[in-house]
This record gives C-alpha cells, sequence and structure tokens, in this order.
C-alpha cells in the first residue's frame, strides 16, 4: 500500500498536467496567438505590392485611424454599442429578477427560453427580423391593416423600419440581450434574500431596495453583463451589415472592407486593434471596479 502520513498533501505528478495541458497551450499559440501577433505588426507596415506587406514600424496606419472621418466611424460605434448596452441592462435586469424569484419549474423553462436563441444561427434570426421591420414586414403590414379601417385616412405610408440606426441598434439588442440576462441571473441568484426581506420589512420600497440593496449586491454580476455586451455590440459586422443603411455602418464593417475589398491589410490591422486596446481598457476597468467592490465588502 501506498500511503503517506495524515494530513499529508498527495505527491502531484508534472508530467501529467504537462501531457494534458500541452495541447490546448499549442492550439492557443498557434491558432491564437501566433495569427493576432502578426496582424499587429501588419498594423505597422505598409503595401509593397498586392500580396507584399513590409512591416517598417511606421506608426501612420494608426494616425489615419484616428483621422476625422474613421474616428467619428469609430465613435458612433461606442455609441451603438453603449446605447445597445444600456437597453439591455434596462431590459434584461426585470427578466433577471423574474427568473430568480420564480419558482424551480418556470426557472428552468424560463432560462431555456433566454438561451433557445443561441440554439439558431445569427443569420437565420437576423434575416428575420428584417423580415418583420422590412417596408413589407410584418409591423408595417398590421399597422396598415389597422390603418386602412378607420375611413377617410389617406393611404398608409410605411414606417422606415430598417436600414437606419433604429434598425441597427434593435438588431443589436435582439442578438444581445440574452449576453446580459444570464450574468445578471447568475449574480442574483447567489444573493442573500434575508437580505432583501430585510430591508423590505424595514419600511423600504421594491425601487429603495433594488438600488441600495440589490444593485450594490449583484455589482460584479452587473459589471460581467455590461462588458460581455458591450464588446461584442462594438464589434458587431453582420447586424449593421444587414439592417443599416449606408450611413449606418460601424467600425467592424469599415475594418472587413479593408480587408476584403481595399486590400489594405495594414491599416485594417490598426482599426482591429483600436478595438482591441479598446476592449483591453474596458475589462481593465471592470476589474479595478470588482476589486474596490470587494475591498468595500470586505471592511
Amino acid at each position: 500500500m501506498s500511503g503517506g502520513e495524515p494530513g499529508q498533501q498527495p505527491a502531484q505528478a508534472p508530467g501529467v498536467f504537462a501531457v494534458v495541458g500541452l495541447p490546448p497551450v499549442l492550439w492557443l499559440l498557434g491558432l491564437f496567438l501566433a495569427p493576432l501577433a502578426v496582424i499587429w505588426a501588419y498594423s505597422f507596415g505598409e503595401n509593397r505590392t498586392l500580396v507584399d506587406i513590409a512591416v517598417t514600424g511606421d506608426w501612420g496606419n494608426y494616425s489615419r485611424a484616428l483621422k476625422p472621418l474613421y474616428l467619428a466611424i469609430l465613435l458612433k460605434s461606442i455609441g451603438f454599442a453603449a446605447l445597445t448596452t444600456l437597453l439591455c441592462f434596462v431590459m434584461g435586469l426585470p427578466v433577471a429578477l423574474a427568473i430568480t424569484f420564480a419558482s424551480p419549474r418556470v426557472k428552468l423553462l424560463l432560462l431555456v427560453a433566454i438561451m433557445l436563441p443561441f440554439w439558431t444561427n445569427l443569420l437565420i434570426r437576423t434575416y428575420a427580423l428584417m423580415a418583420i421591420l422590412r417596408t413589407e414586414g410584418l409591423i408595417n403590414s398590421l399597422l396598415g391593416a389597422v390603418w386602412d379601417m378607420v375611413p377617410g385616412l389617406p393611404p398608409f405610408a410605411p414606417l422606415p423600419l430598417i436600414n437606419n440606426n433604429f434598425a441597427v441598434v434593435v438588431g443589436l439588442v435582439y442578438v444581445h440581450l440574452p449576453f446580459m440576462v444570464l450574468p445578471l441571473y447568475a449574480a442574483l441568484d447567489r444573493l442573500d434574500r434575508s437580505l432583501i426581506e430585510a430591508s423590505l420589512d424595514l419600511g423600504a420600497g421594491h425601487f429603495t431596495t433594488l438600488r441600495r440593496v440589490v444593485v450594490p449586491l449583484a455589482l460584479p454580476g452587473i459589471l460581467s453583463g455590461i462588458i460581455i455586451t458591450f464588446i461584442p455590440a462594438l464589434g458587431a459586422y453582420l447586424t449593421p451589415d444587414l439592417l443599416g443603411g449606408t450611413s449606418s455602418q460601424m467600425i467592424a464593417n469599415v475594418i472587413e472592407r479593408q480587408f476584403r475589398s481595399a486590400n489594405d491589410w495594414p491599416f485594417g490591422a490598426a482599426l482591429s486593434f483600436l478595438l482591441m486596446y479598446l476592449t483591453f481598457a474596458a475589462l481593465m476597468i471592470q476589474a479595478v471596479i470588482s476589486r474596490r467592490s470587494a475591498e468595500r465588502e470586505a471592511l
């Protein structure tokens, strides 16, 4: 029998961990970090021929990316992503609260309903939304039918619900709402409900309890939901491409055109890494706020 003294930790096997961990590490290095490093190097390069890119170490691509034309598109993309995140939070918080306080059977059904969109291809969901919003779509058809029932009105003019900024924001909220609801539910489900009951028993209203008890305690989950929603919305490509017009394109659409149509890979790489830098900044802000929140709870 192989044994040891009581309380002795079992011997570790570095070789086993190395064998198990080596394939995913090599996969990460070879198929993620290495291509990412190549694109990052391209952002400091320039086109010499149609297929030759020389890495010169020049910051010219980043300077060009910050020109008013591209900076305006980047700021508009940030605005779209921020508005999407806000709307997802406003709509997702009541849904997460309803799931948290539902009975076990209803909770399961609600969670399945929230995760159901993940089982359908994004392209199919976007085309379904186009069928609802387009000029001859479901909304305009229903409004037109109701309009025609009222005598004496002029012919119904369909509402412009697609190929504009409105359609882009609606599409982004439609796609990213589950990304907000699930982290909120995970945070709310771990709350000590006795604190909520104590707040209500002491005379605080539901809104005050939500603002002063629930939100501070669920702040890490709220921050996770904001980050998980904001970052994909900022880099969204398919939704603005299909639902937005020429004035509703986001920075990801500009990046796609640089790589595929303009064949300007260095500039496209610079724009891509501007998004990466914004992502890192958002993650750092989340880490700082979460750490300060943990420090306050520890006091």
